[in-house]
């Protein structure tokens, strides 16, 4: 499964930025999607998660600012995100769990876009 992610940019603290993520359609069946971010010198952390349920899970520094959704007709995962600040800028990542079959479940990840957030 490869994904394309896009929607990242330039914006102003207190702004708004919406990321999309869609998964090449293939055999496999897509489970959890998710946002990552990787700032500067900093971890890879999880921003935001999706079952293909649509239960969610966010890290607490998102919560109430970040919406995660998608479409499983269209493989697609969004991020809106508002009330953006300074402390949001980094390199942003979805990924997406999948398997065939019985066969085990394995993942794979978007290329990255950078979400900079001037304060």
């Amino acid at each position: 499964v490869q994904l394309q992610a896009s929607g990242g940019g330039l914006v102003q603290a207190g702004g708004s930025l919406r990321l999309s993520c869609v998964a090449s359609r293939s055999k496999f069946s897509i489970d959890t999607m998710a946002w990552y971010r990787q700032a500067p010198e900093k971890e890879r952390e999880l921003v935001a998660s999706i079952t293909r349920r649509g239960s969610t899970n966010y890290a607490d520094s998102v919560k109430g600012r970040f919406t995660i959704s998608r479409l499983n007709a269209r493989n697609t995962v969004d991020l809106q995100m508002n009330t953006l600040k300074p402390e949001d800028t980094a390199v942003y990542y979805c990924k997406a769990d999948y398997h065939w079959g019985s066969s085990s479940p394995t993942y794979s990840w978007g290329q990255g876009t950078l979400v900079t957030v001037s304060s």
